[in-house]
């Protein structure tokens, strides 16, 4: 590239991943340290989102850093000091010819590390190191591609032939397996709700194990359809906050933890104005607070759900 005197000039996403580089060679950024996210490389250098993922993929290319689920962009724990010829390098150079699955799988990783939000086609080329309109010769728009994302996600999973024995057994299986998907994909809870379900194949394949767990105890078809709808609003209903505390924590860059150490103040106004007893004996009950673990309350919400449902199906 030049400019308009005839002087090489720097691609812009080349400048940026140089100045990043020297940050890490300089130990002003560690390994585990995070690294800007593409939005703040977007808004710091004035670039595009296209851009500023190239400028990481770049990074991530030279094993600078690398991405962690729900973590981003971090410093990688046995970065490479870069050598010459790479820092002169025109750009990253990917293995393989580009793939619907190659699309789909760098989508997936950038929802699990930036949430959903994030995602976009020109964002997914830059990570692929492909032109910016090539992704859409595969998938011809972001929702498609979500809905594609989700049946690949969801297909992580899958159950044994040989079921386990009694309905509950198969319906505590079952809904393990899909928060243990919820917990590895977060974004999966943000995509359908329970009156406009997404119609992805191997959703069906978790809702199919369910149903055939309550099939054959005298249900009829809408108590059948209840029972199993009822038992996914749980995984799913919890599932939610997974996503929603990522995007609070990214946003207000405050832990849950130090958000609530901030609120104490309202808290403790609360405990002492004396209209809610009840609240007040409780967290004076705690002896060091009260730790919302949702995978405790998913665990606790099971049990209970499937002891109030026994009398139903097994009735």
């Amino acid at each position: 590239m030049t400019d308009p005197t005839g002087a090489h000039r720097e691609p812009p996403y080349l400048r940026i991943a140089g100045e990043i580089r020297r940050r890490i060679t300089d130990g002003e950024l560690a390994p585990g340290d995070a690294v800007p996210s593409t939005r703040q490389v977007a808004r710091e250098w004035g670039v595009a989102l296209a851009t500023a993922a190239k400028a990481l993929t770049a990074l991530r290319s030279e094993g600078l850093v690398e991405t962690r689920p729900r973590t981003g962009t971090v410093v990688a724990a046995t970065a490479p000091a870069p050598s010459p010829r790479r820092r002169q390098s025109s750009g990253p150079v990917f293995e393989g010819e580009l793939t619907l699955d190659r699309i789909v799988r760098a989508a997936i990783d950038i929802a699990d590390a930036e949430g959903l939000s994030a995602l976009s086609m020109r964002g997914i080329a830059a990570r692929l190191g492909v032109a910016a309109m090539s992704p859409y010769r595969y998938v011809p728009s972001k929702d498609d591609l979500v809905l594609l994302m989700a049946d690949a996600a969801f297909g992580e999973e899958s159950y044994p032939a040989d079921a386990p024995e009694g309905w509950r057994a198969r319906i505590e299986l079952g809904g393990r397996t899909l928060w243990s998907l919820y917990r590895r994909h977060p974004w999966l809870a943000q995509l359908g709700s329970l009156t406009r379900p997404l119609l992805v194949p191997n959703l069906m394949v978790h809702a199919e194990w369910m149903l055939g767990a309550l099939d054959g105890h005298g249900l009829d078809p809408t108590t059948l359809f209840d029972v199993h709808v009822l038992l996914y609003s749980h995984v799913q209903g919890l599932a939610v906050h997974l996503e929603w505390e990522a995007q609070a924590e990214a946003t207000t860059g405050q832990s849950e933890d130090q958000w609530m150490a901030g609120r104490a103040p309202a808290l403790q106004a609360l405990v002492e104005s004396g209209r809610f007893p009840t609240f007040a004996k409780a967290v004076g009950a705690f002896d060091d607070g009260y730790d919302l673990a949702l995978d405790a309350l998913f665990e606790l919400g099971l049990k209970a759900l499937l002891d109030g449902l026994s009398p139903l199906v097994e009735g």
